[in-house]
């Protein structure tokens, strides 16, 4: 008895091995980003891009005092959003985008702390991201009230018992395609929200267009271009981070 025993236990080990090792695997293996978002993490002389443990676009000249960070979506390499990212730096705002760990925000929440401190010159602060990575984003601001200005949402929601609807200093911006294959989660969200959240749903756009990584399981087929929904949502986040800007003056 006590044999059979030992042989169970040891073919659970086993098992809980080779699953956590196809986890790390997976999770170090992501949706890769395509060359349009390689070419966005070179330096000229707009933005001053860096790419270490985080990826950061500096404007080179009329910094604002505005910061934004951005988590990344789950499962998909960082490098997908430089193309947003260096749009909203050319703007003049700083963006700092932490590699997570396993690619999954879940797994760093507290990641804007880091960057926080490290830019101390920085006095107003915006966090965001996209699908998972924004989903993390609400949860880190449901806990750290007053560090942030602003919270952007693209494709993405809050948890279902992230209730930020009474956050009133909070702006908020959730963006997000007609073609998405979780926007009946996106609508049902709005309760969790502040009264003034700013809505904008994308005709003919879907979930993986917010990044350059290809397609996505799950998502809907979109029916404008990536650069055309890539141009819609750069211009609406630009416009809530200039409104931001304003408030903090």
């Amino acid at each position: 008895m006590k044999q059979w025993i030992k042989r169970i236990v040891v073919a659970l080990g086993i098992l809980l091995l080779v699953g956590a090792a196809a986890f790390i695997w997976w999770g170090t293996h992501p949706l890769a980003a395509m060359p349009e978002a390689q070419n966005a993490l070179q330096s000229d002389s707009q933005v001053q891009v860096s790419n270490n443990d985080w990826i950061t676009f500096l404007p080179v000249e009329n910094r604002m005092d505005v910061g934004v960070i951005l988590y990344p979506g789950g499962h998909v390499d960082p490098v997908a959003y430089t193309p947003l990212a260096r749009g909203i730096a050319a703007a003049g705002f700083p963006v700092i985008m932490p590699r997570m760990p396993l690619n999954l925000a879940v797994f760093d929440i507290n990641a804007a702390d880091e960057i926080m401190a490290r830019y101390p010159e920085i006095e107003t602060w915006v966090i965001g991201g996209h699908s998972l990575g924004g989903a993390m984003a609400a949860e880190y601001v449901s806990g750290h009230e007053t560090a942030v200005r602003g919270l952007f949402l693209w494709a993405s929601y809050s948890a279902e018992n992230t209730d930020l609807s009474r956050f009133t200093n909070l702006k908020v911006l959730s963006i997000f395609g007609s073609e998405d294959g979780d926007v009946a989660g996106i609508h049902a969200s709005r309760d969790r929200l502040p009264l003034d959240t700013s809505w904008v749903e994308m005709a003919g756009a879907n979930h993986a267009q917010f990044g350059y990584y290809g397609e996505q399981p799950g998502d809907g087929t979109a029916t404008i271009s990536r650069e055309a929904q890539q141009e819609i949502i750069l211009e609406n986040t630009l416009t809530f981070l200039n409104e931001i800007a304003l408030l903090a003056q």
